[in-house]
């Protein structure tokens, strides 16, 4: 049986996985079609390479399907439900660096703490009739740090497209999502609370902790484990 090492498929996080492993004496390929799931390892014998979604990942651990994933922090806590029970966090990567926030207009000047945001969605469900709308495509995290921090007259709305521009359209009054430098919050004329960390996220090499290695698989484990430098 070999270990199933899964990593995203495109993209700068693939090319980032793919250096980071290269560093330590291990190659990581992709066949030529894009349609392809299955890469190559070299370097290391006994290890299968998978490559798919950034955010298929977390499923494919919990399932046990791989025992090995690269994904991103954010990705992880969001998509499991205690977490810390399916998977163990092996080694944080360095890279994919972002930050889920809570975002709100530029235009509520008085608004800039979660104590702020909390007297507005009191006062904006008294106006309007209905709670005030934060679009987001985090709902466990931002529905715990929320709760977490007393804030309780909102609603979450789903946003699948582009969360920023979500403000501007009328669909929801803030937003929750995803930056790395804020550029994009701020060309859509929105501010991050002034405590409105959410979670630092990076890319992550994470264990599916309910799979059972064989002796065979658990020797090549070990061997993976000791060239990458975790201990």
């Amino acid at each position: 049986m070999s270990i199933k090492l899964g990593v995203p498929s495109k993209g700068r996080l693939m090319e980032k996985t793919f250096d980071w492993f290269a560093q330590h004496g291990i190659t990581l390929g992709r066949p030529g079609s894009e349609r392809e799931y299955a890469g190559y390892v070299e370097g290391i014998e006994g290890v299968e390479l998978v490559l798919l979604s950034a955010g298929e990942i977390p499923r494919e651990l919990r399932a046990g399907r791989i025992h090995l994933g690269v994904t991103g922090t954010d990705l992880i806590r969001e998509k499991l439900g205690q977490w810390e029970q399916v998977v163990d966090e092996m080694k944080p990567l360095g890279f994919g660096r972002a930050d889920l926030v809570l975002a709100v207009p530029q235009a509520w000047v008085d608004v800039n703490t979660l104590d702020d945001l909390d007297a507005v969605a009191a006062a904006f469900r008294a106006n309007h009739g209905f709670r005030l709308r934060i679009a987001t495509k985090y709902h466990r995290l931002c529905r715990e740090f929320l709760r977490d921090n007393g804030v309780a007259d909102y609603q979450l709305v789903d946003s699948q497209g582009a969360t920023e521009g979500t403000v501007k359209n009328e669909t929801a009054e803030a937003i929750a999502d995803i930056t790395s430098t804020g550029d994009t919050l701020r060309a859509n004329h929105l501010k991050t609370l002034e405590d409105g960390l959410v979670l630092q996220s990076q890319a992550t090499l994470y264990r599916a902790r309910g799979v059972d290695l064989n002796t065979v698989s658990l020797a090549t484990f070990e061997a993976l484990i000791q060239r990458l430098g975790i201990n």
